[in-house]
């Protein structure tokens, strides 16, 4: 079946270019420079950071007391470089504790690689015990040092994660710790990976906080935007969540099935069956309530966005 040009040209116009999605409020249509973080100030690009005035408080205030896990381990280490290697050795070995004496190491003299590895490995509890309050730290230590780095490169990635994982953190609190839940901090961690950084994971989490209105006044047309921003990097999650948007429609999202149809059959194609069920259900459920004409435009229209996001992709 021959899809219609109108259906074509809606599929890389709906909701705005890819510009527009940046936009926060009506202007001149250049990126709105990202929200300040409470209690530190985030440089914006190309911009010389000022040193922090005597008692400013940072993202994350730890307790009174330095703090054991960031103290320097008693390893015979001279540099960053040694550290580093013993750590790859330990690990390779099923020297746990090795490792990790070697990435505190590492961490305490500013390495990103290290300190972000150590908040995942607390996060999750690989090779020490779970600690989100630890890994929390270790994030906030991350964005609080290095929030002006480069988006795009090795840092930046790094970094651009840290920021997400602290909105994500801010969403719940941890409980038992002086870290609570708090909305308002949690928008303005995203909102900063989001537009500095572009990071799709924060815009998907931004996204959703305007989908519940929770940090920020619910918005579900500046959500659909956050959300297509991310869909069109890749994101399952955020395709699945725009094709559904797309499908229902309504409060300024205007409505199109078959683009609809389209995102959550990519969402499909990028999704962790082990994970990610709920995309998978979705999915069915969609495709079972379409009529034979849209599902076959959806699939095709599917096809031709994955070459064309590909092309775009290997020119970057």
């Amino acid at each position: 079946m021959r899809i219609s040009d109108t259906i074509l040209a809606a599929a890389f116009v709906i909701l705005g270019s890819h510009q527009a999605a940046w936009a926060q409020a009506a202007g001149d249509g250049r990126p709105v420079p990202p929200l300040p973080i409470p209690g530190v100030a985030l440089p914006e690009p190309d911009v010389e950071v000022a040193a922090p005035a005597p008692g400013a408080r940072v993202i994350a205030p730890a307790p009174q007391g330095p703090a054991a896990h960031m103290a320097l381990p008693l390893a015979p280490f001279t540099n960053t470089r040694d550290a580093i290697r013993a750590w790859m050795r330990d690990s390779t070995a099923g020297n746990h504790r090795g490792a990790v004496r070697a990435l505190e190491y590492a961490a305490a003299q500013g390495n990103l690689t290290a300190q972000f590895k150590l908040a995942k490995m607390y996060a999750g509890g690989e090779g020490v015990p779970a600690s989100d309050l630890k890994a929390f730290e270790y994030f906030s230590k991350i964005a609080d040092e290095n929030a002006d780095v480069i988006p795009g490169t090795a840092d930046g990635r790094i970094v651009g994660s840290a920021f997400v994982a602290l909105g994500s953190y801010f969403v719940d609190g941890i409980k038992g710790t002086y870290v609570r839940p708090n909305p308002e901090r949690a928008f303005d961690m995203f909102h900063y990976a989001a537009t500095y950084f572009g990071e799709p994971e924060g815009q998907y989490n931004l996204a959703r906080l305007y989908l519940k209105g929770e940090g920020a006044v619910r918005d579900p047309r500046q959500a659909a935007r956050w959300m297509k921003l991310a869909a069109e990097k890749g994101h399952a999650p955020a395709r699945a969540v725009f094709g559904d948007m797309l499908i229902r429609g309504g409060e300024g999202v205007p409505r199109h099935p078959v683009i609809g149809l389209m995102w959550l059959s990519l969402a499909r194609e990028g999704a962790d069956p082990a994970r990610d069920g709920w995309i998978l259900e979705r999915y069915d459920a969609a495709f079972a309530a379409a009529s034979p004409a849209d599902r076959t435009a959806a699939l095709a229209l599917a096809e031709r966005q994955s070459a064309t996001l590909g092309r775009t992709a290997a020119s970057r």
